[in-house]
This record gives structure tokens, C-alpha cells and sequence, in this order.
């Protein structure tokens, strides 16, 4: 999953994007609603963290824009306005769902992973294929009964392989959903991660090399 947080408070923001990439989820920052947009625009993320008091186009206003330009983009407005009216102000806008300041961390997560589960049709809490179990909101990861330990990014990967549901993800997919926009796309480090997960996972291997395309998940269609 890979999140876009629109917050003017640096310390806020950068403890956000801090604890989302601890959570597996790829974050990046936009400290205004012109950068926001701009970012909206050439990258592909899963959900918006969106605060709707903002320096330049105002967040009410970048809601209107996912809305109509994004409409895949799921918005979670993070705000101090905590009246009834603010909420269904939100909602009207097109948000898909809102957390008040100050907030509990562990509830913001919950809230982004059920988010992510809700482009197009709904998808279950676990994901699981091909003898490959990966529980998004403990953070587990099973094949065949066994526990597996990943880290953060082969986590990061396998989800969106198991998401796939057997179709071929290309490195430039992985690229976008897994890490965030510091990443240099010309080194080899999808190309390692997916071999270090690929072992983690065991044989018989259950992760296979398109060549030319990407990847796929044997046994997940």
C-alpha cells in the first residue's frame, strides 16, 4: 500500500510517514494542497491522509479533486475540526472516511488498511493463495501453517503480489505500491527483495519471473 499524507505540520507529518513505513506502507509528504495535487498527479497511491486546514489549494478542495480526477483514491481527512457538521462536511466532499486530532496511531492504521481493501470490489481482512497467508493488520505471514518472518518492504511486496490474484506485477508496479517517491528505480532492489522473498518463503517457489513482464504469484488466480 502506499499513502499520500497532505499535513502542514512537519513534526506531525514525518511522525506519520515514520509510523505508516514501520506498518509496511510506503508515505510521502506534501506540506501543502498545490504539492498535493502535483503529487496526486504523477504518482499512483492507495489512499490520501489528508488534514483539510492547509497553506495553498485548501483540502476541501484536493478532496474535489481525488474525487473527480482519482476516484480509485481512498481520502481519510485527519483533521482538529471535530464537530458533527465538520464530519458530514467531509463526507459530502467525497471523503471515504475521518480521524479527529489528536488520534491514536494504531487507530489510523486500522482505519488505512480497511481503506485499502475497498478499491472496486471489497477484498478480505487476510489475504490468501497459493498456500501464502498474510494478515495485513497483525502483520503476519503464514505458508502453509508455517510462520514466516519478512521485513518491512518483502511484506510490502507480497501483499501486492497476493492483491494481484495471480496476475503479472511489473517492477515498476512494485516500485510504485511498495516504496515511496525516494526510491531510485535504477537499482536492482526490487530484483533482490523479491529473491530474498521468495526464498523466505520456501519451496516448492510459489513467486515466479515473467520474463520481460515481472512477476506473479503461481497458484494465486
Amino acid at each position: 500500500m502506499r499513502a499520500l499524507i497532505v499535513e502542514d505540520e512537519a513534526f506531525l507529518a514525518e511522525a506519520v510517514q515514520t509510523g505508516l513505513r514501520r506498518e509496511t506502507i510506503a508515505a510521502d509528504i506534501a506540506g501543502d494542497g498545490d504539492m498535493a495535487i502535483e503529487q496526486l498527479s504523477v504518482n499512483d497511491y492507495d489512499v490520501v491522509v489528508l488534514d483539510r486546514d492547509i497553506p495553498g489549494v485548501h483540502g476541501d478542495d484536493v478532496c474535489r479533486w481525488v474525487t473527480a480526477n482519482r476516484p480509485h483514491v481512498r481520502v481519510l481527512m485527519l483533521t482538529a475540526a471535530r464537530r458533527l457538521d465538520d464530519k458530514v462536511t467531509g463526507f459530502e466532499l467525497g471523503a471515504d472516511d475521518y480521524l479527529a486530532k489528536p488520534f491514536d496511531f494504531p487507530e489510523l492504521v486500522a482505519r488505512l488498511r480497511a481503506l485499502g481493501r475497498r478499491p472496486g470490489e471489497a477484498r478480505p481482512p487476510v489475504l490468501d493463495a497459493a498456500g501464502v497467508s498474510l494478515d495485513p493488520f497483525r502483520r503476519e505471514v503464514y505458508r502453509e501453517g508455517r510462520l514466516v518472518r519478512l521485513s518491512r518492504k518483502e511484506f510490502a511486496v507480497l501483499e501486492v503480489l497476493l492483491q494481484a490474484e495471480g496476475g503479472v506485477v511489473s517492477a515498476e508496479t512494485l516500485l510504485e505500491k511498495a516504496w515511496d517517491a525516494n526510491a531510485d528505480p535504477f537499482t536492482n532492489t526490487i530484483r533482490v527483495t523479491v529473491s530474498t522473498l521468495r526464498k523466505r518463503l520456501g519451496e516448492p517457489w510459489v513467486i515466479h519471473t515473467v520474463p520481460g513482464s515481472g512477476y506473479r504469484l503461481e497458484g494465486a488466480a
